[in-house]
């Protein structure tokens, strides 16, 4: 069940990097990954889990075993009057199921449309855009434990969400591998619009559904964003920083012209895009990668550049957005090894 010959990983990440993987098990259902994992093999070594390979830069060979989750499914489990509870394999395309929801007039994903990756790892990242976080429409998160086997059910309250975070970025760290996710959509949506440029992308003079919702996000989204085939990305690299009230005042007294948005807990929240864009980076490129000139929060690797290459410049930035604004801004994208040890 396990493949030991060494694979690239070329096309199983969306910055192309092409590192290689040792040992790898292509999960087509919950058997299997049962099988592999309750063997020695397995036991002796680290496990890594690849999803849709869009949150993730490779900077060198591994000889980890990869699972990649392929399971499928989107099954409706239950619903009332006002809610439906649609449980979602970890192996499908997450915009497949924004897709079905709004095709439905189910109520809570449509601004998280066009976001890569699959159903399974959006718990793990919270992902979010346009005013909306997952962590709004987890019910629960079925997982397995590696080191067991055993399958554990996450209510939304167990998996400690925060700003693209999640227990399983923190204390459960490589200690399970998502099985499938149950998320909780309205009957009666309430939409969210008024984050961004949202609002502008909308029709006016009528009354706004959530498949209005879908298509504006995608069109802003299409226009912003390269797409991964043509120019090899990994979407957002870097978090908007969180500050707190004091600090954001001093800051804007000497750049009053930052834009912020409420954070939990009383805090602000910068946007990383327009600290990178300030520093001069929108556009710039040196040795294969450089900066997308339309969004600034996205790296590209223009060059077939390696992942060593990309981190360097990604440190550059860093160290450019805290010299002129003493602002740490840290990565969205996971770098392997390095984030996984």
């Amino acid at each position: 069940m396990i493949q030991t010959e060494a694979i690239s990983l070329k096309e199983y990440n969306t910055f192309g990097i092409d590192v290689k993987a040792l040992y790898s098990f292509f999960c087509k259902n919950e058997y299997e990954l049962k099988e592999i994992l309750k063997t020695d093999f397995t036991k002796k070594k680290k496990v890594f889990v690849l999803g849709g390979g869009s949150n993730v830069l490779f900077t060198k060979d591994t000889d980890d075993i990869l699972i990649l989750m392929q399971n499928k499914g989107i099954e409706i489990v239950r619903e009332d009057d006002t809610n439906v509870f649609i449980k979602v394999a970890a192996g499908e395309v997450w915009d497949d199921f924004v897709d079905f929801c709004v095709k439905n007039n189910y109520g809570g994903a449509e601004n998280l449309s066009l976001i890569p990756g699959t159903a399974g790892a959006s718990p793990v990242q919270n992902i979010g855009a346009y005013g909306v976080e997952v962590k709004d429409i987890i019910f629960e998160v079925e997982a397995a434990e590696i080191k067991s086997g055993k399958k554990k059910i996450f209510k939304n309250r167990d998996c400690k969400f925060a700003y693209r975070n999640s227990i399983f970025k923190n204390e459960l760290k490589n200690q399970y591998i998502i099985l499938n996710v149950t998320y909780k959509l309205s009957k009666f949506p309430e939409l969210k619009l008024f984050y961004g440029n949202l609002r502008e992308e909308l029709p006016s003079g009528k009354n706004i559904e959530i498949k209005d919702v879908r298509d504006a996000v995608i069109r802003i989204r299409e226009d912003k964003l390269p797409k991964t085939e043509n120019l090899p990305n990994a979407g957002s690299f870097f978090k908007n920083p969180v500050v707190s009230q004091d600090f954001f005042r001093n800051l804007t007294k000497k750049n009053p012209e930052l834009v912020s948005f409420p954070a939990e807990k009383g805090k602000v929240k910068l946007a990383a895009g327009q600290l990178i864009d300030i520093c001069g980076w929108k556009g710039k490129k040196e040795n294969g990668v450089g900066v997308h000139d339309k969004q600034a929060l996205v790296i590209v690797n223009y060059g077939n550049a390696d992942g060593k290459t990309v981190l360097k410049f990604s440190e550059k930035i860093q160290k450019s957005v805290f010299e002129k604004f003493g602002v740490k801004i840290e990565r969205e994208v996971l770098v392997y090894p390095d984030d996984v040890i």
